[in-house]
């Protein structure tokens, strides 16, 4: 059988991608931004992608074509599918009824924190011998890929692991299906990581973004497993219009909790029991509350906390999660996925309390919907206040960056041109500085470019 995924650069449809090459299908796909890591990862699995959306990719005749949620009414092969009548299907309808249908789903839904969780998940389930398959949006470094199959159990030799662990997303499924992607996966075990507004190209407040979680939670049975964090009070009103399905918290005063820190991880507590002590490189008090979700989830599926412990202390991060992308003269560059203030804040304040007093110069591109309509705009000075220098990349916004970024004074400078901030923070950078690369794009592959600025510096 022969799918062609319309927007499978996109880590979701990238992941579709691979999961349905190791079911047996025929996949080929096409896209307009094609870019790391997904485009390596296909490229990788031997799938066939074509640049562009032309009407002639119809004549594929494919047997069902798997729509992105990037597509929209216009895209010229869409209108051409539309025209003839071809079939399609979005790519959530296409996972749930092809791969889900008959797994115990493991969901991670949330504003922040889904990759990184869900990764975590994962892997104390893959550590304990369950070979689950996943979904995440993302290249977890223990597994090297962002998806696949149920594998073979450790315990159940010749079988095959009921277990598939997926990033919940609420953005919308597809131009034609409005609902959030996570309520076409009924799950049995749910994670509710946190909720802010965001997504302001689709959900007009806080309040819409909610009845799609109060959707997700209507579809968890009550022999499954909600676990929520203790600390939002969005999501404890999510609960309180309806829940029939046990709920275990984290981060609260009472079910999963932090312990005493400890420069190399922290003890996690269940009820004020001691479960273990995790010893780990991971930065920020997110992460923490990531990895207590985790141990839950995974403790719902038959794995104790002590050898949930365990598992994450072998733990490596996703790639664009703090990731370190090279040194060079004594500078050191990172990438990471931070777009939202809030997950902007929690990265340079993880950074902050890693580096201590040393320089964090902050390369900002603010280029999700959400911040792109100057929504959040506002709130960046804010999230930024930790940095010592700050540069944003301002162009194609709708709003004046230099104008929100004010509040900072003289430490943000805003630019237009890509090779102009290149330039500005190589010039700035001094042996010790530590550059935080934060965009949910390719940025123009602006890390690269720092690196080779900052190599051949002084030469």
């Amino acid at each position: 059988m022969h799918i062609h995924i319309l927007g499978i650069c996109g880590t979701f449809m990238g992941g579709i991608a691979v999961i349905a090459k190791q079911a047996g299908f025929r996949v080929t796909g096409c896209d307009a931004n094609v870019y790391p890591p997904m485009s390596t990862q296909l490229e990788d699995q031997g799938i066939e992608l074509i640049q562009g959306f032309d009407a002639a990719q119809a004549e594929l005749k494919p047997d069902v074509f798997v729509i992105g949620n990037v597509v929209t009414r216009g895209n010229p092969l869409m209108e051409e599918i539309l025209n003839r009548g071809l079939p399609y299907i979005s790519g959530p309808q296409w996972l749930a009824e092809n791969v889900l249908h008959d797994k115990w789903v493991l969901a991670v839904a949330g504003t922040h924190g889904k990759t990184t969780t869900t990764s975590m998940l994962a892997w104390i389930l893959e550590d304990a011998g369950l070979a689950p398959g996943f979904l995440i949006g993302g290249i977890p470094q223990n597994f090297g890929l962002s998806a696949r199959l149920p594998g073979e159990p450790r315990q159940e030799p010749g079988g095959k692991s009921p277990f598939f662990v997926i990033e919940a997303d609420e953005y919308d499924t597809a131009f034609f299906d409005k609902r959030s992607k996570f309520v076409h996966y009924h799950p049995r075990t749910a994670i509710l990581n946190n909720l802010e507004f965001d997504h302001a190209d689709i959900f007009a407040d806080l309040g819409a973004i909610e009845t799609q979680f109060h959707h997700l939670v209507r579809t968890v049975p009550g022999q499954g497993l909600i676990v929520a964090n203790g600390r939002e009070t969005s999501l404890d009103r999510v609960l309180a219009r309806g829940c029939w399905t046990p709920v275990e918290r984290f981060g609260a005063a009472a079910g999963w909790q932090v312990g005493t820190v400890y420069d190399d991880g922290f003890e996690v507590l269940l009820d004020g029991q001691s479960q273990g002590r995790l010893q780990w490189e991971l930065l920020g008090e997110h992460n923490q509350q990531n990895a207590l979700a985790a141990l839950a989830a995974a403790r719902h599926v038959g794995v104790p906390a002590a050898q949930g412990i365990a598992a994450l202390a072998q733990f490596r991060n996703v790639k664009r999660r703090m990731e370190v992308r090279g040194t060079e003269h004594g500078v050191t560059v990172y990438d990471d996925f931070a777009h939202h203030p809030t997950a902007i804040d929690l990265t340079v304040a993880g950074l902050r309390r890693k580096v201590g007093q040393a320089r964090i110069l902050a390369v900002l591109e603010p280029r999700s919907n959400t911040m792109k309509l100057g929504t959040m705009k506002q709130l960046l000075p804010g999230s930024l206040q930790q940095a010592d220098l700050v540069y944003c990349y301002g162009a194609n916004l709708g709003w004046d960056a230099a104008e929100a970024l004010a509040p900072l004074g003289e430490r943000a400078r805003t630019f237009d041109d890509l090779g102009k901030l290149v330039q500005a923070v190589v010039a700035d950078a001094e042996p010790g500085d530590q550059v935080l690369v934060m965009s949910n794009g390719g940025f123009g592959g602006v890390h690269g470019k720092l690196l080779d600025a900052l190599r051949h510096k002084g030469a």
